[in-house]
């Protein structure tokens, strides 16, 4: 295989919302390789609906937002990143009009629509209509191809960091093209790579989402933590053929209800708010009512609202129910929960440095301490965003003076043959999804985590077999990826002998509860497992 070097002071690894941003924000100043495993503009950020969580108007307030996140968190938010995080949002509001996004306002009076979500006490949610994450994403991606100082590669993954002396380096790229592996050597790189939703069989997370960053921060020797806070979208499209795709939450903002078999809401039995409960909440009244019932999925039903504003506020989702053979202006949607949001990831400070020299995380891919046990709804692409501006920051400090290291080795393929039994790789990918799924999803349980560990440990030792034995390809390092992250999420699920947020163990009968000033008067609050 071919050994090509490339250098530049930033290597961004994942081109979402965070690593576009960080780029644009540093390409000025620095030089910047921004590499992606598909094409620049297919990420979770793509995918949003809703829309993006901060403070414009009256009568909201940053105390109001930051008491809504804590929370929601249920305890786990590190309070001072909420408070510095959502007094930002202002500011990153203007960053991505000035990059072309034009969020909705009111044609009347020139303000900003805002919407309502789960979680939240005010309408804070700006919004593009129901594609949010696809206009952000557009417009970032038109300047990052404007820009001199970002060189793009596309269908580049991440095979591992390079690390020396305790710093990383760089990372070995394969170029999914040409199957060579190259070398990307830079100053500083940053994790931008999203989430880990692909662990599981049901996600509302794109294909590209199979925590290769966490994987390779951990085998580098950063700090991972909170790994078994993942939460679940109460409201997945339930549909054989149409996959991810996820009904907005912005439906229930706006009246929508929860409808069980019998055609009856049942969301009041859960939680005096209802529809408009934190997502954990409802996703867990979802999961009960299936069983209970034993059908396959309940209904979400708008179609008692005006058919043109459910057409006009939500245009994509209209689109995408059609093609599934549901009129939501006549008729209920099928929903089910699905894998949505990792709260956890790579242990970060508020501008994104691991506690590995060279090495940042931003965005999914990092843990903050923003979320706590639970994310509330819309604040991920804040988070994305405040960190992308703090991480350019700080790693332009971090440059300064610093020296490229050339001395990266050649990647070295050993006695690697093609592989020839690529459907055991197929399958080993789906056992472990079914598995994750089927004893580490919403409600878990001590004999389900043991089960899960015992099963996905026995599938990583047959993957390394196969990683070390055969080449490189695209497949094989998600597989490898992916079952570092189940065991992690499977660790740290044991580990919580509690239930809080997101993570919800039967066999803890009592349910963690706190309240948001007994959590102000703590300050900060642990986010390690």
């Amino acid at each position: 295989m071919a050994n090509k070097t490339y250098t530049s002071d930033f290597l961004v690894i994942g081109s979402g919302l965070a690593g576009q941003l960080f780029s644009l924000k540093s390409a000025d100043k620095a030089s910047v390789n921004l590499i992606t495993k598909a094409t620049l503009t297919e990420s979770a950020t793509n995918l949003a609906q809703g829309g993006i969580a901060a403070v414009v108007a009256d009568p909201d307030s940053f105390e109001k937002h930051i008491e809504d996140t804590i929370r929601v968190g249920a305890g786990l938010c590190h309070t001072k990143i909420v408070e510095e995080y959502v007094r930002a949002g202002p500011k990153v509001i203007q960053d991505l009009e000035s990059a072309g996004v034009k969020f909705c306002r009111d044609e009347s009076c020139g303000e900003y629509e805002l919407g309502l979500e789960g979680g939240h006490s005010e309408r804070r949610v700006l919004h593009v209509k129901d594609h949010t994450g696809k206009d952000i994403e557009l417009a970032l991606a038109d300047k990052v191809r404007e820009s001199n100082g970002i060189t793009i590669y596309e269908n580049h993954m991440a095979v591992n960091l390079f690390v020396k002396n305790n710093r990383v380096a760089g990372a070995y790229v394969l170029d999914i093209n040409t199957g060579e592996v190259e070398r990307f050597v830079a100053k500083v790189t940053i994790l931008a790579t999203g989430g880990a939703g692909r662990v599981f069989l049901y996600t509302s997370n794109p294909d590209v989402a199979t925590g290769d960053g966490i994987a390779m921060a951990y085998r580098a020797g950063a700090s991972v933590t909170n790994m078994e806070l993942y939460q679940f979208h109460p409201t997945l499209l339930f549909h054989p053929k149409i996959r991810a795709s996820l009904i907005s939450e912005a439906l229930r903002g706006e009246g929508a209800l929860l409808l069980g078999s019998d055609g009856q809401r049942f969301m009041q039995n859960y939680h005096p708010d209802a529809e408009l409960a934190p997502r954990d909440v409802v996703a867990r009244a979802i999961d009960n009512e299936l069983k209970k019932t034993g059908t396959s999925h309940v209904w979400l039903d708008i179609s008692f609202k005006n058919s043109e504003f459910i057409k006009d506020r939500f245009p994509a989702i209209y689109e995408t129910c059609l093609s599934a053979g549901v009129d939501m202006t006549k008729e209920p949607i099928p929903v089910v929960p699905a894998a949505h949001y990792l709260m956890g990831g790579v242990k970060v400070d508020k501008d994104g440095r691991t506690d590995v020299k060279g090495l940042y995380a931003i965005g999914e891919t990092a843990c903050s301490g923003l979320h706590g046990a639970n994310r509330l709804a819309s604040n991920s692409l804040l988070e994305a965003a405040v960190m992308a501006s703090y991480a350019s920051r700080a790693a332009l400090v971090d440059i300064q003076g610093e020296t490229f290291d050339n001395e990266i080795p050649p990647w070295d393929p050993g006695e690697a043959t093609d592989p020839d039994e690529l459907v055991i790789i197929s399958h080993l990918w789906d056992e472990i999804r079914r598995i994750m799924s089927y004893y580490v999803g919403i409600v878990r349980s001590h004999k389900r985590l043991i089960r899960a560990r015992n099963r996905i440990g026995f599938i990583a030792k047959e993957i390394m077999q196969f990683y070390w034995n055969y080449q490189i390809t695209e497949d094989l390092i998600e597989l490898r990826n992916i079952a570092l992250v189940a065991e992690l999420i499977i660790k740290m699920a044991r580990m919580r002998k509690e239930c809080r947020g997101a993570h919800y163990n039967k066999d803890f009968t009592e349910e963690w509860i706190e309240t948001v000033d007994t959590v102000l008067k703590k300050g900060f609050l642990p986010i390690d497992s």
